[in-house]
């Protein structure tokens, strides 16, 4: 899963402010003092209703067509997600990885002082193209 680009509809709440829904994520709401804090919270509670649908096993709904929704009372606003981005900023806590490696290869980068956790992170995120 790359970028999601999901419709959301952000109508100008009473008090100031915006509130956000998602068509798509009936769960999903969010609001925002003015349009940029409330598009970053809208980004924030769409990761949330996504990351929690996946751990669910619940279906990731298709973005809806942006020319598709209708728009009685706000604005139609497409929301950029990113869920490796979102995972990078949520979820990156430290798991502990058991491996094997010839013992040669083991003795020679623990005499050059390699830092195997270093190592295998670097390389994952080539293998992942998970570049930052």
């Amino acid at each position: 899963m790359e970028k999601l680009f999901y419709p959301a509809i952000f109508h100008k709440a009473e008090e100031g402010g915006f509130w956000i829904s998602f068509p798509d994520i009936p769960e999903c709401f969010t609001e925002g003092e003015n349009m940029a804090q409330a598009y970053e919270m809208a980004v924030e509670a769409l990761g949330l209703a996504l990351t929690n649908r996946k751990e669910e096993k619940e279906e990731i709904p298709v973005p809806s067509e942006a020319d598709k929704i209708l728009v009685d009372d706000g604005v139609l606003v497409i929301v950029e997600f990113d869920m490796r981005e979102y995972q990078r900023k949520h979820n990156s806590k430290a798991v502990k990885k058991t491996l094997s490696i010839p013992e040669w290869m083991n003795e020679e980068a623990v005499e050059m002082g390699v830092n195997f956790s270093q190592v295998l992170q670097e390389a994952l995120m080539n293998k992942l193209n998970a570049g930052r």
